[in-house]
């Protein structure tokens, strides 16, 4: 049987965005992130981090551009 994990902890959540388990406690405080409580524990979809991620990407300035 081949199990996929679909929902990471708070340490595979900090390991997938390149930043510390302080930090994303602090999401999930705070509300910014979408989680799952399984019992007592926090999970995380792989999909609600890359959304969170990608809310917060910023374009190049059209100034930055490199002409073709």
């Amino acid at each position: 049987m081949d199990i996929r994990p679909e929902y990471l902890d708070v340490p595979g959540a900090a390991a997938y965005l390149g930043t510390g388990q302080r930090f994303i406690r602090r999401l999930v405080a705070e509300r910014r992130v979408v989680f799952y409580k399984v019992g007592g524990h926090v999970r995380f979809k792989v999909g609600d981090l890359e959304a969170y991620a990608q809310a917060g990407r910023v374009e190049v300035a059209p100034c930055y551009r490199q002409s073709a």
